[in-house]
């Protein structure tokens, strides 16, 4: 029987992949047989994580790439077209977390999560679009948040730039799927819940975090590390086929609720 995530041949794009779920995600790919671009600010883990990935007997790139400065977004997709001479799937993971209430909100925290988390994943959609329009093909996942759907309870931590910007990437995917979809490109998003990551791991540790997931998560606790990595690839893969549009929530059936 054909194994439907196969990945080999393909070329995958990471972004925010210096660490946490940009890490893990460029090991799904790799270990599927893709070979893979990587980009992050932080070079130097970036160079680790590029070892990491070569070690499972695939190709890595990595590309300094700030997501905030549209200048090194068109030169990182440059480079890693002219190094692998297309570009087959993107993850558009880079992104930050804000858990300031409204009223404390500064323009510059509103600005910086807006434009990490939601102009950025445009920014990099629509320059890696322009290399799969070339070339007839394209997986792009974008990754939102169950605060594309839900935002936190009242008695909770709230998240009004967060969700505003997760709630974009929704649209946004929905957008992009309509306008790429007789081009060979599917473009869907996954929406995970709470998963241990530097971007979490404050809320995670603090213990408030677990008496929530208790009231409001059927399955009463956080992600844990590759619970996502079923959804990417089946997104990435052409097991995916004739889905597109589409946000897929892996978060224990908190929106379900």
């Amino acid at each position: 029987m054909k194994n439907l995530l196969d990945l080999t041949g393909k070329v995958a794009l990471v972004t925010g992949a210096s660490s946490g779920l940009g890490v893990q995600f460029a090991k799904a790919l790799a270990e599927q047989g893709a070979d893979i671009a990587i980009c992050a600010r932080r070079v130097e883990k970036l160079e680790a994580v590029k070892k990491e990935i070569e070690g499972l007997g695939v190709k890595c790139l990595a590309v300094k790439c700030d997501v905030l400065k549209v200048d090194e977004i068109k030169s990182m997709v440059q480079a890693v077209e002219e190094y692998y001479g297309k570009i087959d799937i993107l993850v558009n993971n880079a992104g930050v977390g804000d858990a300031t209430p409204a009223a404390d909100l500064s323009d510059e925290t509103w600005r910086n999560v807006l434009g990490t988390n939601l102009d950025a994943v445009f920014y990099v959609a629509r320059e890696v679009g322009k290399v799969m329009l070339k070339n007839g093909y394209g997986k792009i996942i974008n990754v939102g948040s169950l605060h594309s759907e839900v935002v936190m309870p009242p008695n909770t931590w709230q998240v009004p730039a967060y969700a505003t910007a997760k709630g974009g990437v929704k649209m946004l995917t929905k957008a992009l799927a309509v306008e790429w979809a007789r081009k060979g490109i599917t473009v869907n998003a996954i929406g995970p819940a709470y998963f241990g990551s530097e971007m979490t791991n404050d809320i995670l540790s603090t213990g408030g975090f677990d008496p929530v997931a208790e009231a409001y998560c059927p399955m009463g606790r956080a992600g844990r590390e590759g619970e996502l990595n079923g959804a990417v690839l089946y997104f990435a893969s052409d097991a995916s086929s004739y889905t597109t549009g589409q946000i897929l929530f892996i978060d224990g059936g908190w929106t379900a609720m």
